[in-house]
């Protein structure tokens, strides 16, 4: 699979919807993570993200025009011992409870399906990042319906043992902008991860459409000692 830019694939992609990328810093002493959320209504674009505890959890910006929290107040990012998980709803929870009690990535998603937002029925997806020893690997998720129709849930998982430096995968819920919403195809895209925390994050936040982003969150996690920067970016501030 061909290695993309990560910035043109953004750049030239009004509307993926939220994303995640996981990967490995180029001098591989770091694991990466980083989650985004877009927005095309207003009830979406009202969202920021806020720290809690070792993760992060979305609030609405303006309280006063929350219409429906159901789909759009959860914890994206929940920490559980030696792993990281990330994912675009409350599923972050189903994960973590699932873990916790010994079942495996995949097993947790087994009670999940797709968003019950049709006609879109949004993708879940999910990401888990494990460092363990020295040693780093990851997996990803998606949980989507056949080709728009809720009766049918498809379901796929992404592993990557001893992730190579300097790249990562990144996923994300939409194909494009459309009505409905045409939702990700294929397996994710192979990216290149470069640059410090702060580079890294300039560079996904400046590529993602001005009108539609609304947070973005990046984390560098040292792969030898488990020590972590985080930065949070909200366009609503």
């Amino acid at each position: 699979m061909q290695k993309l830019d990560l910035a043109k694939e953004l750049a030239e992609n009004a509307y993926p919807g939220r994303g995640i990328v996981i990967g490995r810093t180029a001098d591989g002493t770091k694991a990466v993570a980083a989650y985004f959320i877009m927005g095309r209504s207003e009830n979406s674009r009202n969202r920021v993200f806020v720290e809690d505890g070792a993760g992060i959890r979305t609030q609405a910006y303006d309280p006063a025009k929350l219409k429906d929290p159901s789909l759009i107040i959860y914890a994206p990012v929940r920490v559980l011992g030696n792993k990281l998980i990330v994912t675009n709803g409350d599923q972050t929870d189903t994960i973590y409870e699932g873990m916790d009690k010994q079942l495996t990535f995949e097993q947790c998603l087994r009670s999940r399906e797709f968003e019950p937002d049709g006609p879109n029925y949004t993708p879940r997806i999910s990401g888990i990042l494990h460092l363990e020893g020295g040693g780093y690997n990851y997996a990803m998720s998606i949980l989507k319906s056949a080709e728009g129709d809720p009766q049918s849930c498809q379901r796929y998982t992404f592993a990557y043992e001893r992730p190579l430096a300097g790249e990562g995968h990144f996923i994300h819920t939409y194909m494009h902008d459309g009505n409905p919403l045409p939702s990700f195809e294929g397996e994710p895209k192979r990216v290149a991860v470069d640059g410090t925390i702060d580079e890294f994050t300039d560079m996904l936040w400046t590529n993602l459409n001005e009108e539609n982003k609304v947070s973005l969150f990046v984390r560098y996690i040292d792969i030898a000692s488990g020590t972590y920067e985080t930065r949070i970016v909200n366009k609503n501030n």
